[in-house]
């Protein structure tokens, strides 16, 4: 990790000292972080606790450092914060898959109608944490926004997944058999024909994902890689390299207006969005991509999750300027943060679907759990655009 310049300042004026005792916060949080991670041992949930406060803690030291860029060190910020960017989405993989595992086999039980917990579930929620963001998971089942489940509407019929039971047609079966009893059942039955494979299908790709996500984790923690970005935040706990602009007679006006730049290119991403049309619920317009269409879902959700991290942005640079109060747009984030949940749930589906030789009763399963995570990514851009209008008058046009 690059050590500062020396010749720069390490006090300022008011603007200097603010920042840098917010930084000095965030720096003290993730070295404590560290060392419960390291305490934690065998403790696996109070390891995952320390993870997501380091996660945490990395997130608002490196978008701070973005934010107020020409304040600081320009050189060592921007290496300390693509290094935390780093650890951070290393960090996040492991729990991100396993929660992605419980909120699609929750959602798979509830759309079949089965009340069988998989065993995979339940050795999942116990110890699951939320996906990285600074907002809860959401249940699968529950809908922000209030919005009732279209999915939870229909009638769910009898019927259980046989057959092999990692999802795939063994070789020499019946596919013929598969289809008749896909057939023979109506509604919510021809779900939970293929929801037991397609649980076990998406079981076995997720935890194989996760335990990869584990070891890589691992490897980060005891890499030199990673000892030097410790370092480097010890180091920030203590003194931060300012620029000359955080010492000159208009410092103090620099980081309000850093503040505004932030808060200007969260309002331009928002015009950009189709509010008009997520204000009208099951108005369709995330189902516009399918199974085989993956681009586009990604396309049409990447304005959403650009929104929400320049809100993220956003909301650190208010913790700098007026700290102490109470973020107004925390229920919109919350909303983008399901967004991001069930946008990421619907890829894992879309992706076990595409699997070759797999039965027709859990492509179908498979579909349906496609179909009901984007009428969850649905709902959450009606439930923000409910949330903004109602938090609009808290941040001025510019």
């Amino acid at each position: 990790m690059q050590s500062p310049d020396p010749s720069l300042p390490r006090h300022g004026t008011a603007a200097g000292t603010q920042l840098s005792r917010y930084l000095h916060t965030q720096a003290a949080d993730f070295l404590r972080s560290l060392r419960l991670h390291g305490e934690a041992g065998a403790d696996t949930a109070g390891a995952a606790e320390a993870a997501q406060a380091l996660r945490t803690a990395a997130g608002r030291i490196g978008g701070t450092l973005d934010t107020f860029r020409p304040l600081v060190d320009p050189a060592w910020a921007d290496k300390l914060r693509t290094e935390l960017r780093w650890l951070s989405r290393t960090l996040a993989l492991e729990h991100a898959c396993a929660a992605r595992l419980a909120r699609l086999l929750d959602a798979l039980s509830r759309l079949s109608g089965s009340s069988e917990v998989p065993r995979a579930r339940a050795e999942l929620l116990p110890g699951a944490r939320p996906c990285p963001g600074d907002a809860p998971h959401v249940h699968a089942g529950a809908r922000p926004g209030g919005l009732p489940h279209p999915a939870s509407e229909q009638p769910a019929g009898p019927g259980a997944g046989t057959g092999a039971p990692d999802g795939l047609v063994p070789p020499g079966g019946n596919r013929t058999g598969t289809r008749a009893a896909a057939r023979t059942t109506g509604g919510g039955g021809s779900v939970a024909v293929g929801a037991a494979r397609a649980a076990a299908l998406l079981e076995r790709q997720l935890t194989l994902a996760r335990t990869r996500a584990h070891s890589a984790a691992l490897g980060a923690l005891g890499s030199a890689r990673f000892h030097a970005v410790a370092d480097a935040v010890a180091l920030l706990a203590s003194e931060l390299p300012l620029a000359p602009a955080a010492t000159g007679p208009a410092a103090d006006e620099t980081l309000a207006l850093l503040s505004e730049v932030a808060e200007h290119r969260l309002l331009d991403a928002v015009a950009r969005l189709p509010l008009g049309r997520a204000g009208h619920p099951y108005n369709a317009d995330a189902l516009g991509g399918g199974l085989a269409t993956e681009p586009d879902d990604e396309r049409q959700d990447a304005p959403w999750h650009a929104v929400r991290r320049l809100l993220r942005l956003h909301r650190y640079a208010q913790e700098v300027v007026h700290p102490g109060t109470g973020p107004v747009l925390g229920p919109a984030a919350l909303a983008l943060d399901h967004h991001r949940d069930a946008a990421e749930a619907s890829e894992a589906a879309a992706a076990a679907a595409r699997t070759p030789r797999i039965a027709p009763a859990t492509a179908y399963a498979l579909g349906v759990l496609h179909a009901d995570q984007r009428h969850e990514v649905e709902a959450a851009r009606f439930a923000f655009q409910q949330e903004w209008r109602h938090a609009r008058a808290a941040i001025p046009a510019p």
